[in-house]
């Protein structure tokens, strides 16, 4: 049973502006944040080694911003991610020796280098993010395709705030 069941009327009490009461909304939410978070990260790390056996569950967001963004400098990977550059060097590092990005020089700045995903990285990359997108197929699949942009928006919505 949910913890808001049975609750009647309570609901909506205690709003956010209601002076000190619990807001029913927002504990609601936190709970089916923080599952969903858990599971994400579970289905990262198992997505992470689906890659490559030896991939870091954190570095397969990385591996998908640089499948959407191109060629990428590693402080602007840095930033994307929210780490040092110390932790991106290793991430990378790694990452190289998996043989799923390489390095090459920045034609814009030759002193500065370009990361990108190698052939091998792209095609382990993609095998994974296919398998993936046909489970949310199957786990929508009693929604209709309206619902299923409204939850895009949405959870876009929530990234974006997160974000400023």
């Amino acid at each position: 049973m949910r913890e808001d069941a049975g609750r009647g009327g309570e609901a909506g009490a205690g709003g956010a502006g209601s002076g000190g009461g619990v807001d029913h909304e927002f504990l609601s939410l936190e709970r089916e944040l923080t599952l969903l978070l858990r599971r994400a990260r579970a289905s990262s790390g198992e997505m992470a080694r689906q890659v490559h056996p030896d991939l870091e569950p954190a570095a397969y967001g990385l591996l998908a911003f640089l499948d959407e963004s191109g060629p990428r400098r590693a402080t602007d990977l840095a930033a994307f991610i929210g780490v040092g550059k110390a932790t991106m060097s290793r991430q990378l590092r790694g990452l190289e020796q998996l043989g799923l990005v390489a390095r090459e020089p920045d034609p814009a700045d030759g002193r500065a280098w370009l990361v990108r995903l190698t052939e091998e990285g792209r095609e382990r990359f993609w095998t994974v993010r296919g398998a993936r997108r046909e489970r949310y197929v199957r786990q929508l699949a009693g929604w209709d395709r309206g619902e299923v942009a409204e939850l895009a928006r949405l959870l876009g919505k929530l990234n974006a705030g997160a974000e400023s």
